[in-house]
């Protein structure tokens, strides 16, 4: 009786261990969502560009034969506005599913809820070996259960998820590098850093500094990997240099991934400070940017915003210091103006207050991690530092960091353990001092 009462509880814990059973409860919970948001896409104002933005203009361009082109809702010829990874596979969705349509939308998002929910196995092995098996599995289910996850993967049709995802799964083979000189890791590594780059540049921010905690375990260890590295790096070069070629030769000079960094900044930079970005000038929102662009052609339109973006900062650098201060304050905060309200979008206060949290949590447990120290955290503190760089200096917005969201959960849940732990030693420790006091014979106590 005994052994079939407790044969349920034994399947619960080994699910609750088990990162498999996170990835499906994850994918569960996300599908649901979707039944109930995937409409949001349907608006067929404005021709559907709520539906995928800039990389659902592109991908409807490739579909109907005139190539990696036209981001806008009007025809504007080659682009570099947009890395093509994602484009491309949202161009695949429409080629099979057709352009703008319900089952195209729930394609797409059924996409970007797996690979959310496939997230929660790199969370899981990341946080096992860095933290240990009860920080991961916390963490990880954490993760399945992150509203943000939950809404952010249903809600924009962009490149957010599968960035996060190859993210997330770079850090983790990063600490198995450590341990090897193995050439096809190393391989790998390099392949999937080309992929991670054509879909967000902005990862970029952090190879370098991953790159050289990899090679400095192995100089501390007097082991050499700079041949492992390099072969890394070839296979890297391999997978961006026909990108990167094609788009130099449509501008007609050398761009490294995209080219919109004036546009990106003047956006986040000249407007009137109500909101972290000024979306009024952008050609998608603005007539008249938008004939420019047609009559100019992007990579000329795109020129002209980058010296306006010089100009800009050459006159008003300490305006521009005091809104990076403002964008980091946001990035961790979600906090922008004085003007709180309460409802669940980015600028209510409960939004505020969880994001605040959240990241009281995630930087105790970088504080926990300087104080133990755990070299081999460094790789996760390294995307909390210098992932958002970018946007610092030109905007924000929820769905740009969520990215590295998956390392915040990891050092959130490890700084709420180590609270709870470092509690439960204090209150070990008084209870200790009270029974050692009593037990002292009163004589002794004077």
């Amino acid at each position: 009786m005994n052994t079939r009462a407790t044969a349920p509880h034994s399947k619960i814990r080994r699910s609750f261990w088990s990162p498999w059973a996170m990835v499906i409860a994850a994918l569960i919970l996300r599908l649901v969502v979707m039944g109930f948001a995937y409409k949001v896409q349907m608006d067929p104002a404005q021709d559907h560009w709520t539906f995928g933005w800039e990389n659902g203009r592109i991908a409807r361009s490739i579909v109907t034969g005139h190539g990696f082109s036209s981001p806008y809702p009007e025809p504007s010829g080659p682009t570099a506005l947009v890395p093509p990874v994602y484009a491309y596979l949202l161009a695949g969705v429409f080629k099979v599913f057709g352009i703008y349509t319900t089952a195209s939308a729930l394609a797409i998002l059924t996409l970007n809820n797996l690979f959310s929910s496939l997230t929660c196995l790199p969370i899981f092995f990341i946080a096992r070996r860095v933290f240990g098996l009860r920080v991961a599995a916390w963490a990880a289910w954490s993760w399945a259960l992150f509203p943000y996850a939950m809404f952010l993967s249903n809600r924009w049709i962009w490149e957010t998820m599968l960035t996060m995802l190859l993210l997330t799964t770079l850090v983790w083979i990063t600490l198995y590098l450590e341990d090897t000189t193995n050439l096809l890791p190393w391989i790998g590594y390099g392949l999937l850093w080309g992929v991670a780059a054509l879909s967000n540049p902005a990862t970029l921010s952090t190879l370098p500094f991953l790159g050289a905690w990899i090679w400095i375990r192995h100089w501390k260890r007097g082991s050499n990997c700079t041949g492992a590295a390099a072969m890394a790096a070839l296979c890297f070069f391999m997978v961006i240099a026909p990108w990167i070629w094609r788009s130099s030769r449509n501008y007609g000079h050398f761009v490294a991934f995209r080219n919109n960094f004036g546009l990106e900044f003047l956006v986040g930079n000249t407007g009137n400070g109500s909101s972290p970005a000024w979306i009024n000038d952008l050609p998608d929102e603005n007539p008249v940017e938008m004939v420019k662009v047609q009559q100019m052609g992007e990579p000329a339109y795109l020129a002209e915003k980058q010296h306006e973006a010089k100009d800009w900062f050459a006159h008003h650098s300490l305006l521009c210091a005091g809104l990076t201060l403002r964008r980091i304050v946001y990035n961790w905060t979600g906090f922008w103006n004085l003007r709180l309200l309460w409802n669940l979008e980015p600028e209510g206060l409960p939004h505020i207050v969880t994001y605040t949290l959240l990241s009281f949590l995630a930087f105790s447990g970088v504080a926990f991690v300087i104080r133990k120290h755990r070299a081999e955290a460094i790789p996760l503190a390294i995307l909390l530092f210098f992932f958002p760089l970018v946007y610092y200096i030109t905007h924000l917005d929820e769905r740009f960091r969520h990215p590295i969201d998956p390392i915040i959960v990891i050092f959130a849940v490890y700084g709420a353990i180590s609270f709870r732990r470092q509690k439960e030693k204090t209150a070990w420790e008084k209870d200790s001092m009270n029974a050692e006091t009593a037990l002292t014979p009163i004589s002794l106590r004077k």
